[in-house]
């Protein structure tokens, strides 16, 4: 068990704020990795998670990549925090939380790709402008912000 699920045996369903981190992966084309999730179901996400007790978001940012693709991240960049209302999240199962998210972009990763069949459909690649429709709605801003900044540079 980890933390977040200790929190709920104590707490039940009730609000809770929770940090996590994402990872917006390019490879050398520009293509983006971007997760198809079994929750919420059938979604595509940027890969990431939750933080764990005694972690930075850095440790969060590369040990859910390493865990969901096997993919180990080299240099981390940060892209943005994001919080406040809009980050409520009602789980199928009744869990309620807000998220302040650190999400960070690498082109520096290495290793043999893996799929944790436990939250994850599939992992592919997309070109930015061919992005999927059915994106997780905070993951759709956060790509924005990577896209407009990348331009930017």
């Amino acid at each position: 068990m980890g933390y977040i699920e200790d929190l709920r045996k104590i707490v039940g369903h009730r609000p809770l704020i929770f940090v996590g981190s994402v990872v917006v992966m390019a490879d050398e084309r520009g293509r983006i990795l971007l997760q198809q999730r079994k929750f919420p179901k059938g979604k595509w996400g940027i890969p990431g998670g939750l933080m764990e007790l005694r972690e930075s978001t850095e440790d969060v940012a590369r040990r859910e990549v390493y865990e969901e693709t096997g993919l180990t991240v080299k240099e981390l960049n940060l892209i943005n925090v994001y919080s406040g209302p809009d980050q409520f999240i009602k789980a199928e199962n009744g869990d309620e939380f807000y998220v302040v998210t650190v999400a960070y972009y690498t082109t520096q990763f290495e290793g043999t790709f893996k799929m944790d069949r436990s939250e994850s459909i599939k992992f592919e690649y997309f070109e930015p402008e061919q992005l999927p429709e059915n994106i997780v709605k905070s993951h759709k801003t956060i790509l924005k912000d990577y896209f407009k900044m990348k331009n930017n540079n």
